[in-house]
This record gives structure tokens, C-alpha cells and sequence, in this order.
């Protein structure tokens, strides 16, 4: 341990900043599986490549890992498209995020594509993109100082887009608030205002 300062104690710096997680403890039978999944399941829902990733950690064999996966889905405990349009819901109505990035994170948890593609085209009857847009735009207009020039929009446009709306609807949306013809602005990193 060394100390930080011109030769004061200021505070002490161990050279291990961050301890290497250790794995978890494998499980021995079947039942003792179950009651890991049932307890990861409490805590939030999982889709089916995440609860078999999970699973085969913690089990000694990956048959018994496999075991527990398919009574899991006996049970209806897993399923992916009740776990897609759920997620969709939520990262729909809290997030409010957009049809390409919720996709995108379901991809991330191993949901295949036509069950995806089945809960956003659900989930596209109940919410209108636009309106999402229109109003993220108006949030962010409130909070800058001064006229939108061509960088602001610019960010504004790069903000959207990372947040998973489609680059026409963002178009017509800032057109409207601007007032004035909106190009295509490649994504790239720049600041967020």
C-alpha cells in the first residue's frame, strides 16, 4: 500500500483496486438447480439463452443444466415471447425507447429474431413512434439555451437514434419543430447537449 500526496496522508491505495469475482457455487443436483433458477427468476425474468447461460454455470454437468431448462419451460416459468413483448412494454412505456433499440437489446438476450419481430409489430399497434419522438424532442428544446443551430440538431438527431427511432420519423419530428429541411446526419461521436 502506498500513500497519495506530497508526503501526507491523504488517503491509501491498495494495489488492488477491484477483487476478481469468484464463480459461483456449482450445484450437485437437480433440485438445488431449480431453486437457483426459481431464485433468478424472482429477481427479474429471463429469456431462455440467458436462464441456460445461468444455469450452466452453476451446474456440475451441463445435462443437469438442460434438465432444469426444459422443466422450467413445462412449468411456463421461460418463455421467450411472453419475455419479449413484456420487455418491449417496458422499455416502450419507461424508457421510451424506440422499435431498433429494443430489438437490438433483445438480440443482446439471445430472443430469436421472429419472436422479436412478433412483439414490436404488438407492440407498434399500441404506441405511435411519433408521438414518442415529437415529445423527447420537445423535452430536450425546453432545456437548451439559444436557437437550434445545425450542432444542436445535430444532437438532438444522434440522441434519437441511439435511442431506436427510425431516421424518417426524426426527420419529419425535427423538420416540424424546426421549421426547416433536415439532412441526413451520419452517426458519429460527437457531445450530447
Amino acid at each position: 500500500m502506498r500513500l497519495r500526496g506530497r508526503g501526507r496522508l491523504y488517503f491509501p491505495v491498495s494495489r488492488s483496486y477491484a477483487l476478481p469475482m469468484r464463480p459461483p457455487r456449482r450445484k450437485s443436483s437437480d433440485s438445488e438447480l431449480y431453486t437457483a433458477a426459481l431464485r433468478a427468476l424472482m429477481r427479474r425474468a429471463h429469456s431462455v439463452h440467458e436462464m441456460r447461460v445461468y444455469l450452466e454455470r452453476r451446474a456440475e454437468d451441463k445435462a443437469m443444466a438442460l434438465r432444469v431448462l426444459d422443466r422450467l419451460k413445462l412449468e411456463k416459468l421461460l418463455d421467450d415471447a411472453r419475455y419479449a413483448r413484456q420487455f418491449a412494454r417496458a422499455r416502450a412505456e419507461l424508457r421510451r425507447q424506440g422499435r431498433f433499440r429494443i430489438a437490438r437489446d433483445l438480440r443482446t438476450r439471445g430472443v430469436p429474431d421472429r419472436i422479436i419481430e412478433s412483439a414490436l409489430d404488438e407492440r407498434a399497434v399500441e404506441t405511435d413512434e411519433a408521438a414518442m419522438v415529437r415529445a423527447r424532442l420537445v423535452r430536450r428544446a425546453k432545456s437548451l439555451r439559444g436557437p437550434l443551430d445545425e450542432r444542436r440538431i445535430a444532437s438532438l438527431y444522434r440522441s434519437l437514434l441511439r435511442a431506436g427511432f427510425s431516421s424518417d420519423t426524426i426527420r419529419r419530428e425535427l423538420r416540424a419543430l424546426t421549421r426547416q429541411d433536415v439532412p441526413e446526419i451520419p452517426a458519429g461521436p460527437a457531445e450530447d447537449l
